[in-house]
């Protein structure tokens, strides 16, 4: 077999075997998904703790690995991931992924969205623009970027401001896998938002040093959802995985109730 007609069978080998997984979804109800959107400086080992608590529920997660080249590209990547799903999708987004999901989670398979930490941003506006009229976060200030304009936080700044109640030797590790991001990013402009038609969830960081916590609770107030607030850092899914994956998990029993 010529490799031309190998890669065409495998072609519709994957278009029939996806019309089979809606089919079965279809039939047997099956559980929803989590798909998670890791934010800025990080991957998606960021939610190495969180994963297991949910697939020792029987819940099928996926953490995708954005680029953090621009907002169209991020949301891309989320919707491919979307797309492979067996059914209807909770869809989590921390940090910078909350602007991510709040596109993204436009996709029919979405069910409802997770809020961890997260942008929300109104259609229209931008990252950089939702946060305007706000302190600006201590982290925010220690951004380093390189010559191609991709930001990354200095070791001390993921110590101290990211990741500051984890422990040091945890944070140097998240230090060293962090994802740096293309800094036109944040003034991407959010076209339609996921939240006015979709249930969400938010939890707010209460000692954030990232995101402001009374901006937070704004975003949170604003799109109606239902928020838990934790105190910890601005990685509530490395320092409380366990409340963190609490909250998904009832996202994921409303969105299979429906």
């Amino acid at each position: 077999m010529t490799i031309q007609r190998h890669l065409k069978s495998l072609v519709i080998a994957a278009s029939l075997a996806a019309i089979g997984a809606g089919a079965h979804a279809a039939d047997t109800g099956v559980q929803p998904s989590v798909v998670i959107v890791h934010g800025a400086f990080a991957d998606g080992s960021d939610w190495a703790k969180v994963i297991p608590l949910l697939q020792a529920k029987g819940v099928k997660v996926t953490a995708i690995q954005n680029p953090l080249t621009s907002l169209a590209d991020d949301v891309a990547t989320a919707r491919r991931a979307i797309e492979t799903q067996p059914g209807k999708v909770v869809l989590v987004g921390h940090s910078w992924g909350g602007t991510v999901i709040t596109e993204a989670g436009n996709h029919d398979k979405v069910g409802s969205l997770v809020y961890v930490a997260a942008f929300a941003p109104e259609a229209g506006k931008s990252t950089a623009e939702t946060g305007e009229g706000y302190p600006a976060a201590p982290g925010g200030k220690r951004f380093v970027a390189d010559k191609e304009g991709f930001l990354s936080l200095p070791d001390a700044a993921v110590r101290e401001d990211f990741a500051q109640d984890v422990p040091a030797a945890q944070a140097a590790v998240m230090a060293a896998t962090q994802g740096p991001i293309q800094a036109k990013a944040f003034s991407d402009k959010v076209t339609t938002v996921a939240w006015k038609a979709k249930p969400s969830w938010f939890i707010v960081s209460s000692r954030d040093r990232m995101i402001d916590p009374g901006l937070q609770r704004a975003m949170a107030k604003k799109i109606g959802a239902r928020t838990t607030e934790l105190q910890a850092s601005h990685v509530p899914q490395q320092s409380r995985p366990a409340d963190v994956a609490k909250v998904i998990l009832e996202a994921v029993a409303a969105t299979a109730a429906k």
